[in-house]
């Protein structure tokens, strides 16, 4: 089976998963993150900072500060443990904010039909400010990447995630299905070894009372490597 076919499966997969809807509520976005990433020996780290603009792109309505330190067990596989700090600005009221510690395993994969693959395991406890239920909520993501013509060239880049809540909570979570991101674009060499991903997102969210909604986001990814 070839990576594309299974990341069409996989997210054929959660979209037939999911409960029926019964309202689908559609925004336009647009999503910059600037995350610094590196090594030191076998000690690992990355620090992002994540300005979320959306309601047709009119305001901001999310930023995300998020550093995280890891240890790398081998080559291909890193585990981190991090912190994020999420503001919700709110119109007309004060800021919603939530705080996440979370950990995460990253296992980057032999190479597969030509390209790269990375799986990406993150598992989040959820504080929010509304509320005072602790969340918990589990994401894997997985990412192919696939040279255009000269490996050190423009990459061909996919990938998508699946969120999933473990439990409700007082302040809006719901057990079960939480949302599906899939992204598509390409990745393009920057000086040194950083790199940027362009392309598009789509963000499919099981919001309470038979609701979906979907994000479009023009994504742009800065990937700073010291």
């Amino acid at each position: 089976m070839t990576p594309k076919r299974l990341i069409c499966l996989i997210f054929a997969g959660l979209f037939l998963a999911s409960p029926a809807f019964a309202r689908t509520d559609e925004d336009d976005q647009a999503w910059l993150n600037v995350t610094v990433i590196g090594n030191v020996g076998k000690l690992a780290y990355f620090a992002e900072i994540q300005p979320r603009v959306g309601e047709d792109v009119s305001r901001m309505t999310q930023l995300l500060l998020r550093p995280a330190i890891g240890y790398q067990l081998s080559p291909t596989v890193t585990l981190y443990g991090g912190y994020a700090h999420v503001v919700l600005p709110i119109e007309n009221g004060p800021d919603r904010n939530e705080e996440r510690l979370f950990s995460q395993l990253n296992w980057s994969l032999p190479k597969i039909a030509g390209g790269s693959m990375l799986l990406r395991t993150r598992l989040e406890h959820r504080r929010l400010s509304n509320g005072h239920d602790v969340g918990w909520r589990l994401r894997q993501m997985i990412r192919f990447m696939h040279p255009l013509g000269n490996p050190k060239k423009v990459r061909a880049l996919a990938h998508v995630e699946a969120f999933v809540a473990f439990d409700d909570t007082d302040w809006g979570a719901h057990k079960g299905f939480d949302q599906v991101r899939s992204f598509a674009g390409i990745e393009v060499p920057l000086p040194g070894r950083s790199t940027l991903d362009l392309g598009y997102l789509n963000q499919t969210i099981n919001d309470p009372n038979n609701r979906i909604r979907i994000n479009h986001v023009a994504s742009a990814t800065f990937w700073i490597r010291p």
